[in-house]
């Protein structure tokens, strides 16, 4: 496990006090460890889960040649040139059960969707296609070809070939999948544990009295949802006063139950409080001010609790802010935490709707409402004031316009990143 020091050592370049948001996903990436216990969990509990090792399809998938549709089967050697193709129904082919006897030359079976394809047929004619004449069929000319219509074996997956890749969240179709190969369980990482809490005194929780200078706590509740969206075991332990006692207690019991800590407030240059001094006398921790916009001040490493340790991600105190720096350092680090594989965030590109100033030196995430132009084309358009106190403005967004460390301004109708938020906010 390397210290901060050695982690900051690798990364050239790298400085605490102006570091840009490329270089601290390079440092999480360094930091983070993924969990190693493991455990099989039945398919229909295994939504979110992270798999633990590949699956290899025991069976191919489909097990036979099939039917893609209702229709007739018929061997297209009998298909001419220029001609109808006259044919007599010798039976019905279900699904669930295969058709014994054999179809002779001029011969066909009217089968059903699913139904294994009989020896020697290889063509599938849908039912809509054909004429009926008594116990014949007449297939015009031109309306099907050799093989059409036929799902062949191991088409989806053939016995012994990896169906899914250690690493990969499970979603609503890789259940399917796995059910699919008759698979009953899956072996998945644990469920990581998420601990988090706000500091300060100005902080009231739900069902308190207003006071002059507080505020209501609304950071525990977004960062309880993105921690629910991303599917770990959350621990909520409320708003801890600045004070060094509760604070201790608190990142103590926290660092002994989780394996992540996540904090909002107390991290910013100068903060008259004792986060920061209790964050450095338990653990390991670096400092940032990264060049970003929202956001800045933050916190990362690990408090250690007899002997255990838990990674520490310390937010800043601003609602917006803390969503941004959840989606662009956080979920990732925690999606490495949990054994997946790390992937950047997908960015869309939209055209800009509004002119955007910006100086290069710094990366800003401004929210945006992206929308699809008559002409099929994307556009974007900010929410307006983007001031990093503004939580209704994540409401109002769609995504998060990405404008990078090295960009300048952006004039109307230029191409921007956009990073979504279906499925995550």
């Amino acid at each position: 496990m390397k210290t901060i020091e050695q982690i900051a050592a690798e990364l050239q370049g790298y400085d605490p006090q102006a570091i840009s948001a490329e270089r601290v996903n390079d440092f999480l990436a360094r930091l983070v460890e993924p969990v190693g216990e493991t455990e099989t969990r039945p398919v229909f509990d295994a939504l979110g889960r992270v798999l633990a090792a590949d699956v290899v399809s025991p069976i191919s998938v489909p097990p036979h040649d099939n039917s893609a549709m209702d229709g007739f089967a018929f061997d297209s050697a009998a298909l001419r040139a220029n001609e109808p193709l006259s044919l007599r129904v010798v039976g019905t082919a279900f699904a669930g059960k295969a058709w014994a006897s054999p179809v002779g030359p001029g011969e066909c079976l009217k089968i059903m969707t699913g139904a294994i394809m009989p020896a020697g047929l290889d063509t599938v004619v849908p039912l809509e296609f054909v004429k009926t004449e008594g116990d014949h069929i007449v297939v015009p000319h031109g309306v099907v070809s050799s093989g059409d219509n036929r799902r062949l074996l191991g088409e989806d997956l053939m016995a012994g070939q990896p169906a899914l890749a250690r690493g990969q969240t499970l979603g609503p179709a890789a259940l399917g999948l796995i059910a699919s190969l008759g698979l009953p369980g899956v072996q998945v990482f644990r469920r990581i544990r998420v601990a988090y809490f706000s500091t300060g005194d100005e902080i009231l929780s739900l069902g308190e009295a207003p006071r002059e200078g507080a505020v209501y706590d609304s950071n525990r509740y977004t960062v309880f949802g993105l921690l629910t969206r991303l599917g770990v075991d959350v621990i909520d332990m409320g708003v801890v006063p600045d004070e060094p006692a509760r604070l201790e207690a608190a990142f103590r019991q926290a660092a002994a139950q989780a394996d992540a800590i996540i904090t909002s407030g107390g991290v910013s240059m100068g903060e008259a409080d004792h986060t920061k001094a209790m964050m450095k006398q338990l653990g390991d921790v670096a400092f940032w001010r990264v060049a970003m916009r929202p956001g800045r001040p933050m916190a990362v490493g690990r408090i250690t609790e007899a002997g255990k340790s838990a990674l520490l991600f310390g937010l800043p105190g601003n609602p917006v802010a803390v969503m941004v720096t959840f989606l662009a350092f956080v979920r990732p680090a925690l999606q490495r935490l949990m054994g997946g594989t790390a992937r950047p965030p997908v960015l869309l590109q939209a055209r800009s709707a509004e002119a955007l100033r910006k100086k290069p030196g710094r990366t800003e995430y401004q929210r945006g409402i992206v929308q699809r132009e008559p002409d099929g084309s994307l556009s974007v358009r900010t929410t307006g004031n983007q001031g990093s106190g503004v939580l209704r403005s994540m409401v109002e967004a769609n995504g998060l316009i990405v404008l990078h460390h090295g960009q300048g301004s952006v004039a109307v109708g230029d191409a921007v990143d956009v990073m979504m938020f279906d499925g995550v906010v």
